[in-house]
């Protein structure tokens, strides 16, 4: 997939006040300063497209952009350390649960792992939430530059082997380094299989 325009749309905060869901829609979400708005600007081939922070939690509402004119791709709140009141948090959960469970057009939950960790249980238990609410979700390992390869492939096998405890069957997951800008292909690939899908069902 050739990306030709990203454009920014509006934040929202609720699902409700979210653009028509008449487009394939794809949220990007994870632990607070996993590098989600590096991996966001890396796949659309833009750097200023998301805000890029040292400060976790600066995403505080639901964010829409605008792809090629034909999908949604959307940064969510991330979840975990931002240094936020326990109320704002609950606020966040609240917003972040119902968009998952009502957003009619939305396609997939791309959740994003830090690479340089073992498993941590903070992303095992929100995997584990979406599964209970049924919504589709596959794996973003993130940093993949910040150790070594073999570094890299042990902390993915000892997730992947984490979820196999509770887990059937596992989701697609993809490994990226915004640095080395690697993954952004077979993500833009997965997007492209699953809009085909959306086409064909709507």
């Amino acid at each position: 997939m050739v990306i030709k325009t990203a454009e920014y749309l509006i934040s929202s905060p609720d699902w409700e006040k979210c653009p028509k869901p008449n487009l394939p829609e794809y949220a990007f979400i994870g632990r607070s300063n996993v590098g989600k708005s590096s991996l966001i600007n890396l796949i659309v081939n833009n750097e200023k497209l998301a805000k890029t922070s040292g400060t976790p939690g600066k995403t505080v509402l639901i964010n829409h952009f605008l792809i090629n004119q034909a999908w949604y791709l959307v940064d969510l709140p991330g979840y975990g350390f931002a240094k936020r009141s326990m109320s704002q948090r609950k606020q966040w959960e609240r917003m972040i649960e119902d968009y998952l469970r009502k957003r009619q057009n939305l396609v997939n939950i791309f959740v994003l792992i830090d690479s340089r960790h073992s498993p941590q249980k903070i992303d095992i238990d929100f995997i584990n939430q979406l599964g209970e609410w049924e919504v589709p979700f596959s794996l973003v390992f993130t940093k993949a530059d910040k150790s070594t390869q073999a570094e890299v492939s042990k902390n993915v096998k000892a997730f992947l082997n984490k979820m196999r405890e509770t887990w059937q069957f596992l989701p697609p997951h993809f490994v990226t380094s915004t640095v080395k800008k690697s993954g952004r292909d077979a993500i833009l690939g997965y997007i492209e299989e699953l809009n085909a899908q959306f086409r064909a069902i709507a």
